[in-house]
C-alpha cells in the first residue's frame, strides 16, 4: 500500500528569490523579468533578486531565461532572515 503525503502548506507561496544566469543582462531587462533586480557579476554572470508571487510566476521567470538561451545557474528562495540566509551572494 503506498502512503500519501500532504504537499507543503506554503507550496503556492511566492518569496523572495535570487536567481544566477550564466552571461550579462543590463537593467534595461528588469521590466521583461517583472521588476526584479538585475545585477551583473564580475564572472559574467547576472543575479537576478526579487519577490515572486508563486511558483506560476517563477516558472515564467525561468521560462524568460530558458526563451533567451542563457544558463541557469541557480535558484534560490531566499528565507527573509538574514542568519538562515544560504552562502549566496548576489
Amino acid at each position: 500500500m503506498s502512503a500519501i503525503y500532504p504537499a507543503p502548506q506554503d507550496q503556492d507561496q511566492g518569496g523572495i528569490y535570487k536567481i544566477r544566469i550564466k552571461g550579462t543582462l543590463d537593467a534595461r531587462w528588469a521590466a521583461r523579468f517583472e521588476g526584479m533586480t538585475l545585477t551583473p557579476q564580475d564572472n559574467g554572470d547576472t543575479v537576478l533578486i526579487g519577490q515572486v508571487v508563486d511558483q506560476a510566476a517563477l516558472y515564467g521567470l525561468l521560462k524568460k531565461v530558458r526563451d533567451l538561451g542563457m544558463p541557469l545557474v541557480a535558484v534560490i528562495k531566499v528565507d527573509p532572515k538574514p542568519a538562515n540566509e544560504p552562502n549566496f551572494k548576489p
